[in-house]
């Protein structure tokens, strides 16, 4: 938003320099981006009369002028403008004068003696742009200081503001905060409503009230639609960044910075039948003022008569029923539409206009209707014309609710002990209606005050006028206490400090994956998919750690790494009934030599045993369950389940063939997923008397079928172990020469130790052959001799 400071002191004019000014509006909220000058510093010009213009004698394209100054006779002055003409009134720049880049002295142009310059507003710095002299006004006073009658000494604002902050999008909105901020008196220009000459009107229909629930027109009969702007409003139109067009365009232009509210001048006899709010049909085309014709949506709102679309609703006109040289009679439109049919809609043509950018945040539906009698009056005074009734209909406007602020709440949330006394004062500084009951106030906003919704929007207006300068900074003071820690409960820090102390480096991946990832790893042909996936590689959400472990396996080969651990420990995602679950899981890969490669050991591949030796050490003191099952990623016969008691906590094994050809690994890698909560979870050491007395250890040697699993074996033989047996260990396994075809031979180590007494053989003995006897007795085992 850039405004004219000079304009804005005509309805607030606080005791304030334009730095403070500045300062002032960015600590309430409005930031201040620039403040820059009118027009570059300059001196020596004056307003000016051209008396006479005669041809130079020695150049066609040259003038030699008589100027009055205002002194007691008239400046020669050659020029080269067009546009100089007997009587017209410019600016001068005499003799001395130091303009931007250039210092005016006496001297001979061709011949002629010349004393001065005829300006231009390039050549001043007051424009971008200039065609010839800057023509001024016939009733200029002649000798004037050009700076001063031409208010360059003006400063232009300009603010950055929020997108809630749409009732700073005028001069009136920013005069408003102003007044509130500096606590000065506020001076809005009247809109009484303007005589009625004219019997015509134009009907007014609307067919999407909701998303336009007020539309006011008014016909002006008989216009000169070739009237010049004034020159006051051409310099706040300029100042504010917009250039002059007509004078009808320029009022609509000056009321909506003005005031806020966008407005829009039909050609009336380009119209037929009357005006018809709707959406547009699907495909509908219209010929914009920007020279574009676009195909609208069918979500898009559109000003029609009864036989075409005439304007975008709240964004442009339309080309086909513009105002024109030709125009003398107009339909003047001042509507509210709702936001949310507005937002979006210039994004999605690829254009912005000041119109949308307002209509799209909100404006003052209270104010429409005086914004149609502003620039009615503007537009008869400068065009003429007879304006007729206004025409208007509507629906159902946004309600303002009183909200309530409760003293006390607002002194906890500023930390400042505002009394009753200094809100009511604040509030009353913000223009707003209040009831005030026992330390509450129902306070209801204005209708430009879309941003005032809650309390806490309350409170921070509160803050605002007090000043955020004026809130004390102190410092909080809160109890520190330890945290509990539970012995029995392993923090997830712990578990990674676990895993790098074994060589493993931790990576992280995105929770997006592809598709085949999931069936290829997990058999998951139904995964939780995306509706605004960022890539096509990263449709679905993962169900599993593996494919990103995977991913970061091959990124690391192709950089010919040749052994790898990684781990990750993050969140997966499942259907669960109607909704989803998000369980934490941990999960780690082994891929290469077991050890670096060095002189003291000889080099040998990672294997399933070295994996599962780092799950148990995870786990420990638990003692690690493994149940050999099939799994989607893993090869046939070397995969297993993780269980812990009676569930399935997790798998581990080596990546099945297939998908080791499909993603280009040399060799399959081993690895492992596991619930995160089956590794949180530890158990209490527990006290216990030191034996005094020596261990006896004895040696069980079996043979059973080889598909009795060695876990299940030693399930058995832990369920019936006496008290005086401290250890039941597996310590070796055999196949071959010896042993009968589908057998195979396990030995057993056998501790025992009694707390009480040094054991006898015949004690031991007994022990041993009760182990034996249940492992003949469930599993057919033969004792070997």
């Amino acid at each position: 938003m850039k405004f004219s400071e000079n304009w804005l002191r005509t309805f607030v004019d606080p005791p304030l320099t334009s730095e403070e000014l500045a300062h002032e509006l960015t600590m309430a909220g409005l930031e201040v981006e620039a403040v820059e000058a009118a027009a570059p510093p300059f001196d020596g010009v004056v307003v000016a009369e051209v008396l006479s213009v005669e041809k130079h004698p020695g150049a066609d394209r040259l003038s030699v002028c008589k100027v009055n100054v205002g002194e007691t006779g008239p400046l020669t002055i050659v020029c080269g403008a067009s546009n100089v003409v007997p009587g017209a009134k410019v600016p001068c720049a005499r003799v001395g004068a130091q303009l931007p880049g250039l210092a005016i002295k006496a001297a001979k142009v061709r011949g002629v003696e010349s004393y001065g310059m005829l300006c231009s507003a390039k050549e001043l710095g007051a424009s971008d742009e200039a065609s010839g002299l800057l023509l001024l006004p016939a009733d200029a006073p002649v000798g004037t200081d050009f700076r001063e009658y031409y208010e360059l000494e003006d400063r232009l604002f300009t603010l950055k503001l929020t997108p809630n902050r749409s009732d700073c999008l005028s001069v009136m909105g920013v005069a408003r905060e102003v007044a509130a901020i500096t606590a000065t008196n506020l001076r809005l220009p009247e809109a009484s409503p303007v005589p009625v000459e004219t019997d015509e009107a134009f009907p007014v229909e609307i067919a999407a009230p909701e998303a336009c629930p007020l539309y006011c027109g008014r016909v002006v009969e008989g216009i000169d639609v070739n009237a010049p702007t004034p020159d006051w409003m051409v310099r706040r139109l300029e100042r504010s960044g917009l250039r002059s067009i007509s004078a009808t365009v320029d009022v609509t232009n000056y009321v909506m910075l003005e005031m806020g509210q966008p407005l829009h001048a039909f050609d009336l006899g380009k119209l037929s039948g009357g005006i018809v709010v709707r959406f547009a049909r699907q495909g509908e085309r219209l010929a914009l003022l920007n020279d574009q014709a676009i195909a609208m949506d069918s979500d898009m709102l559109v000003i029609a008569d009864r036989e075409k679309a005439v304007a975008l609703g709240g964004i442009m006109g339309g080309a086909g029923t513009a105002v024109s040289d030709s125009t003398r009679d107009l339909f003047l439109e001042a509507a509210f539409f709702n936001p949310k049919a507005i937002a979006g809609k210039s994004f999605r043509l690829g254009f912005v206009t000041d119109s949308g950018h307002r209509f799209e945040r909100g404006v003052d539906f209270a104010a429409t209707r005086m914004a149609l009698e502003r620039a009615t009056q503007l537009i008869v005074g400068i065009c003429g014309g007879r304006p007729g009734p206004v025409t208007e209909a509507r629906g159902a406007l946004p309600r303002r609710d009183p909200i309530r602020l409760r003293v006390e709440r607002a002194r906890r949330v500023l930390g400042v002990p505002l009394d009753d006394g200094q809100i009511t004062g604040l509030l009353r500084r913000l223009g707003m209606s209040f009831a005030e009951e026992r330390g509450v106030f129902h306070v209801t906003p204005q209708s430009y005050r879309f941003d005032l919704a809650i309390e806490e929007d309350l409170i921070e207006e509160l803050a605002r006028l007090h000043g955020y300068d004026n809130i004390p900074a102190v410092l909080p003071s809160a109890g520190l206490a330890m945290l509990p820690e539970p012995e029995g409960e392993r923090h997830r820090s712990e578990i990674r400090q676990m895993l790098v102390a074994r060589d493993y480096q931790e990576v992280i991946n995105y929770a997006f994956v592809d598709a085949a990832w999931e069936a290829d790893f997990c058999g998951n042909a139904n995964p939780v998919a995306l509706r605004n996936p960022i890539a096509s590689q990263m449709s679905v959400m993962r169900s599993s750690l593996a494919g990103g472990l995977i991913q970061c396996l091959r990124s690391n080969v192709n950089r010919r790494q040749g052994r790898v651990r990684l781990f990750e420990l993050g969140c997966v995602f499942a259907r669960s009934g109607q909704g989803y679950d998000q369980p934490e899981k941990l999960g780690g890969l082994i891929y290469g030599e077991t050890l670096p490669e060095q002189w003291d050991a000889e080099a040998r591949r990672a294997d399933f045993y070295d994996l599962k030796a780092d799950l148990e050490a995870l786990l420990w003191p638990r003692a690690l369950r493994l149940e050999a099952a099939p799994h989607p990623a893993l090869h046939p016969g070397r995969a297993a389940r993780i269980r812990a008691g009676d569930k399935d906590v997790g798998w581990i094994g080596e990546l099945h063939p297939e998908w080791q050809q499909k993603y280009e690994l040399p060799q399959a890698p081993v690895l492992f997923e596991v619930e995160l909560r089956a590794l949180c979870g530890r158990d209490l050491p527990a006290s216990g008397e030191i034996s005094r007395f020596p261990p006896v250890r004895r040696d069980i040697a079996i043979l059973v079928d080889e598909g009795v699993g060695v876990q299940t074996l030693l399930d058995a033989l832990r369920a019936a172990q006496p008290p005086v047996v401290s250890e039941i260990a597996l310590f070796d396994l055999y196949r071959g020469q010896g042993i009968e075809k589908g057998k195979k031979s396990l030995a057993f180590r056998v501790l025992l130790q009694d707390t009480q007494k040094t054991l006898t053989d015949a004690e031991v003995d007994a022990v041993v052959a009760q182990l034996v006897g249940v492992l003949e007795h469930q599993y057919q085992a033969k004792l070997r001799t």
